[in-house]
């Protein structure tokens, strides 16, 4: 089967904010993405070669699970650092986290979940 032209092209993140100022800020700032540019649409981040449009909306209803997330080297540096700056990690009680607010699942993995100013579900993860 010949490789399709979605299957050989760069993936883009999206994710919805109400306040760009708020947003910019955080992903920015607090994330340490660079803003490439900014528009009445959105914000356009470069998050290690993968474009990320946080997109500008009038109303915004966050949803209970994971939008966007991150693959780490190294999950308690990423943790250390991300609470250096402000990050506070999600405990949820049907997935019971360590004292930093990581999973570890069975088969090694570790997943931290954090929210955006917006009230999206980020995460942080390093796999086994």
């Amino acid at each position: 089967m010949p490789q399709s032209i979605i299957a050989s092209s760069r993936i883009c993140a999206f994710a919805p904010t109400t306040d760009a100022a708020r947003a910019r800020a955080f992903y920015s700032d607090t994330l340490g993405l660079t803003l490439v540019s900014e528009d009445q649409y959105a914000l356009v981040f470069d998050a290690n070669g993968t474009m990320l449009r946080v997109a500008i909306v009038a109303e915004l209803r966050p949803h209970p699970f994971t939008i966007l997330g991150w693959n780490v080297a190294d999950m308690s540096a990423a943790v250390s650092a991300m609470n250096a700056v402000g990050v506070s990690f999600e405990k949820y009680a049907f997935l019971p986290p360590d004292s930093d607010g990581v999973m570890t699942f069975p088969n090694g993995d570790k997943v931290a979940w954090f929210k955006d100013p917006d009230g999206n579900t980020l995460s942080i993860a390093q796999h086994a």
